[in-house]
C-alpha cells in the first residue's frame, strides 16, 4: 500500500496508514462505523458450508476491532454457465450464518467469473474510545489464542481426498465458529490489543502485531493449540504456498528454539481461514476472559516482553 496515494480525512480513525483488520470512520463523539470486505475461493466441498465459512471470516474483522457487525453486502463471483443450485446454496449458507450473528444481508453484487468466490462487505459500529487496536500490546500482557491452527493444511488434505469425514466435520466446525463471543469477552475484561489469525498464519500476524506495538512476543511452543491431524498432514507434505510466503515474510525477525520440528513450525505459519483471535490482555484478567469465553481450546500461548532485535521468540 506504500504506492497508494492517501488523502487525509478528518473523521477517519483507522485507515490505509495502519495495518488494521478494518477501517473505522467516526460519525459522532460516541459512535463510529467499522467497515471491512473479504471474499475468497471455496475452501471446502460443500457450497452451503462454504457460504457459512466465508461469512464467519468476513465478520471476524469487525469483531476483532471491538465492533458489532450490523449489515452486509454479498460479493459473489460465479460462472454464467455454472450450477445455480450451488450459487443458491452458497448464498443461503451465508444468510444463515449472518442471521445467527444478528447481521442483516441487505444486498450485494455478483459477477461472471470462471472461478467461484464469495464473501461480504460488512458494516458495524464501535465506540471511538473502545476500539481494540492491533498495535497496542504492552509488556507484561498475556497472549491468548482462541482457536486451534491448521485450517489451511487440512483444507489442502481435503482437496487431495485425504481428509476423512470426521476430520472434514471438525474442520468445518472450527471455521464456522463465530468470534463474537471472544470479542465480547475481550472487551469485557479490558484487552489491550488483538488481531485475527488469518492469511499470514499465527506467526505472521503475531509478528505484525509485535512490530506495530514495538514489543517482543514470547510464545510457548507446547501451548499453541492445533487441530487434530494438522501436524500429521504437515509431516506428510500437505503444505500451502501461503505458508512458505509467510515464513519468508517474518524471516529473521523470529527466533525459534533449536530442535523444533519443521512440520510443527509450518503449522504455525499456515494461512488460516476464519481463524481465532490473538489477544493481548492484562494477566490478572486471564481467568475471567477464559471463563467468559468458555471455549476449551482457547488458551494462553505466551506473553509480551520489551522490544528486542526479534519480534517473536518461540521456545
Amino acid at each position: 500500500m506504500s504506492k497508494v496515494k492517501q488523502t487525509p480525512m478528518p473523521n477517519v480513525l483507522v485507515g490505509l496508514d495502519l495495518a488494521a483488520d478494518a477501517g473505522i470512520y467516526q460519525l459522532r463523539e460516541d459512535l463510529a462505523l467499522v467497515q471491512t470486505v473479504d471474499f475468497f475461493t471455496p475452501i471446502v466441498d460443500d457450497p452451503y458450508d462454504f457460504g457459512r465459512i466465508a461469512v464467519t471470516n468476513a465478520l471476524s474483522d469487525v469483531y476483532v476491532m471491538g465492533g458489532t457487525p450490523l449489515t452486509a453486502l454479498n460479493i459473489a463471483c460465479f460462472p454464467k454457465n455454472g450450477n445455480l443450485d450451488w450459487l443458491a446454496a452458497i448464498l443461503n449458507g451465508g444468510l444463515e450464518q449472518a442471521a445467527a450473528a444478528g447481521v442483516a444481508i441487505i444486498g450485494g453484487h455478483t459477477v461472471d467469473d470462471p472461478e467461484i468466490k464469495y464473501g461480504l462487505a460488512v458494516t458495524g459500529t464501535v465506540h471511538p474510545q473502545r476500539i481494540i487496536h492491533s498495535h497496542t500490546a504492552r509488556p507484561g500482557d498475556v497472549l491468548v489464542l482462541t482457536k486451534p491452527l491448521g485450517t489451511g493444511i487440512l483444507s489442502t488434505a481435503l482437496k487431495s481426498g485425504r481428509l476423512d469425514a470426521t476430520g472434514s466435520r471438525r474442520l468445518t466446525e472450527v471455521m464456522v465458529q463465530l468470534n463474537r463471543q471472544a470479542s465480547a469477552a475481550m472487551i469485557a475484561v479490558g484487552a489491550h490489543a488483538a488481531t485475527d489469525v488469518t492469511g499470514f498464519g499465527l506467526l505472521g500476524h503475531a509478528h505484525e502485531m509485535a512490530q506495530a506495538s514495538q514489543v517482543t512476543f514470547h510464545l510457548s511452543a507446547s501451548m499453541i493449540p492445533l487441530l487434530p491431524g494438522a501436524l500429521q498432514f504437515a509431516r506428510a507434505g500437505y503444505l500451502t504456498g501461503g505458508g512458505r510466503s509467510n515464513a519468508e515474510f517474518v524471516g529473521t525477525r523470529a527466533r525459534l528454539a533449536a530442535g523444533l520440528e519443521a512440520a510443527l513450525v509450518s503449522v504455525w505459519f499456515d494461512p488460516q481461514t476464519a481463524g481465532g483471535l490473538l489477544i493481548a490482555l492484562p494477566p490478572q484478567c486471564l481467568r475471567e476472559f477464559l471463563d467468559r469465553l468458555g471455549q476449551e481450546e482457547a488458551r494462553p500461548i505466551g506473553e509480551v516482553g520489551v522490544a528486542s532485535e526479534f519480534t517473536l521468540i518461540v521456545d
